[in-house]
């Protein structure tokens, strides 16, 4: 599109494409974005800590990047593991499918408003995770400033470019460029 503005360099609210490797402090790869995939900055696309290391930022330029949980996805919630009736699910239900809520008969207690994915499947129960499946990890990120532009009045309003990487619904989708670099996250 001829009418989108680039900028020089990454300020509070634009658009950023990014490429990145995330690696566990271990080395191991969690998450590969190898196509330009745009986040805006100052919505709900980005971590804060994310957001912080990319301002004033040029395009090509590189940054690496140590998350501790806290700035990342969160301490580990052992509150958030809930056991259900079999029963309650669907037929065809299997690890790794996500439920927001747990489904009518089950725990009363358990929040509404979150993304819970199933980690293990008995014939009796099943066992159902609310954190998010990077919660508890320090993360290790090379981040890749590839293009910057000025955000439409659109995507300021929505608070985000569309992709919700950062949040469970994230998962919904069947990986971002069908590659299968994403199936870590789901």
């Amino acid at each position: 599109m001829s009418d989108e503005i680039q900028l020089h360099h990454v300020k509070p609210q634009c658009i950023v494409a990014l490429t990145w490797v995330m690696k566990d402090t271990l080395g191991e790869e969690l998450d590969v974005l190898e196509e330009p995939t745009e986040f805006l900055m100052g919505g709900t696309d980005l971590l804060a800590k994310i957001e912080e290391s990319l301002i004033g930022k040029v395009q090509n330029e590189v940054v690496e990047l140590h998350l501790e949980p806290q700035d990342a996805f969160g301490d580990y919630i052992d509150k958030l593991i809930y056991m259900a009736p079999r029963d309650k699910f669907p037929e065809n239900l299997e690890e790794g499918m996500l439920f927001e809520g747990l489904p009518p008969g089950c725990d009363p207690n358990a929040p509404k408003d979150v993304f819970f994915h199933v980690t293990d499947i008995y014939p009796d129960h099943v066992i159902l995770d609310g954190n998010h499946p990077l919660a508890g990890m320090a993360l290790r990120l090379r981040i890749k400033v590839n293009e910057i532009r000025e955000a439409t009045l659109d995507e300021i309003g929505k608070g985000t470019a569309g992709i919700g990487f950062f949040k469970m619904e994230a998962s919904h989708h069947a990986g971002h460029d069908g590659d299968g670099h994403h199936h870590h996250l789901h």
